[in-house]
């Protein structure tokens, strides 16, 4: 009797345990806010896969970062997190600024005009920097004063400079360095000095500036003091190598105001102007993708969201044939995985959002044609409703659905084209 008794404690033990680890059942109808956002796509006859915009949180995001700012270091836009002429033009006039940092041939050949200010983000071959000169065709910006080449090495400036001898072209040259990041550019003093003896030497180059991007600030782990040494190693770095260019009298006079440019999204608000950093560069924090949780933008709201129609909303989940079974012990132990929703494309860089407890299947995998979503029926999804996703960053994802539908105060107002999607 007490062997049985010990034996039936611990199945008993064992089935409380077990019932502890079994998911909880989630989800919910769409609150307000996106029950109206799906109303208004409905009265603007969108069923397609589409990327939404939130245009007042674009516009109150850019009042919190120009108040991060607080006019102590001026702001330059990142075409690739922001790849859309309308949505640029609408964040340059809320940031007042006309500066831009691009990041490949095609965007620079789209952007390349008017009184745009431009930094290359990425250090472009010297053929490419060819291909532009060759295909630019606007009159009114003028790339010797408003453009700025960004080179990583000796061999790389050496190839811009032979571009400038055979095209008889002048060309700006911004240097990226190596505050950190370990993803390439100036490491060390040495190098530094053999680039600025070229850059002496060639009159058809002239030495504007650096780029010091420290992403990995904000990626190193929380623990005590380890991202506060972090960024000021990247300070310092960044110091040093401004030094170096300023004990060069006639080539730092020849800058005028060099451009040294640093921070990114996840960093920016670490600047404060007190430093030899002059600029910040930032876009995904207009519109806050889920990549960009993180305190040092807390009070910024995500602005915009993928949404997709349900295409078939089954009242079971099934696995395909020779694997039911599989389904029907997914059901029975996670109530969230009862019901079964496939949408109108899928396999996106984005989490499902809106109406809370949805969730891909591991069982049944991805797909960019209809994916599945699994739910507890706590949502009550039909056919043709919405579903909404965060972007886990806006860099290509902004490209994949076409034009951009602006959503503000509960209608679509607009649509704007994208730029093509390029590398």
């Amino acid at each position: 009797m007490n062997g049985r008794r010990r034996m039936l404690a611990g199945l008993g033990i064992a089935a409380a345990a077990l019932a502890a680890l079994r998911p909880g059942t989630r989800g919910a109808p769409h609150d307000g806010y996106f029950r109206q956002m799906a109303a208004a796509l409905r009265q603007a006859d969108i069923a397609t896969p589409t990327l939404v915009l939130d245009r007042r949180r674009l516009q109150a995001n850019a009042g919190r970062i120009i108040a991060h700012l607080a006019g102590r270091m001026p702001l330059r836009l990142v075409v690739k997190s922001l790849p859309c002429p309308a949505l640029l033009n609408e964040a340059a006039a809320l940031c007042g600024t006309r500066r831009q940092m691009l990041f490949s041939l095609p965007q620079l050949l789209a952007m390349a005009r008017g009184d745009h200010d431009i930094l290359l983000g990425k250090p472009l071959p010297a053929a490419a920097a060819l291909a532009f000169y060759r295909g630019f065709a606007d009159g009114d910006f003028r790339p010797e004063r408003q453009l700025q080449w960004l080179v990583d090495t000796p061999a790389r400036l050496a190839q811009y400079r032979e571009l400038a001898r055979g095209q008889n072209l002048r060309l700006r040259i911004n240097v990226e360095i190596d505050v950190g990041l370990h993803r390439g550019g100036v490491a060390d003093a040495a190098t530094m000095a053999t680039m600025l003896d070229l850059l002496e030497s060639e009159p058809r180059l002239q030495w504007s500036g650096l780029m010091g991007y420290d992403a990995h600030v904000a990626k190193i782990p929380d623990l005590p003091g380890l991202r506060e040494r972090a960024h000021r190693h990247a300070r310092e770095s960044y110091a040093a190598f401004a030094a170096m260019a300023r004990a060069r009298p006639a080539l730092y006079a020849a800058a005028g105001r060099p451009c040294f440019n640093a921070g990114g999204s996840p960093t920016y608000r670490l600047y404060h102007g007190d430093g030899v950093e002059n600029e910040v560069a930032l876009g995904s924090a207009l519109l806050k993708p889920s990549d960009f949780d993180t305190a040092l933008l807390d009070d910024l709201r995500p602005a915009c969201f993928i949404a997709t129609p349900v295409l078939k909303a089954l009242p079971d989940f099934q696995l395909p044939y020779g694997v039911e079974w599989l389904g029907g012990a997914a059901r029975a132990w996670d109530p969230n995985a009862r019901r079964a929703y496939f949408i109108y494309g899928g396999n996106w860089l984005a989490d499902p959002l809106s109406p809370p407890g949805l969730s891909a299947s591991g069982l049944y995998g991805t797909s960019s044609n209809q994916q599945v979503l699994l739910g507890s029926g706590l949502q009550r999804l039909a056919a043709d409703d919405a579903v909404f996703f965060r972007p886990r960053q806006s860099e290509a994802v902004l490209q994949q659905f076409g034009d951009i539908a602006v959503y503000q105060d509960g209608r679509i107002v607009d649509s704007w084209p994208v730029l093509p999607a390029t590398g």
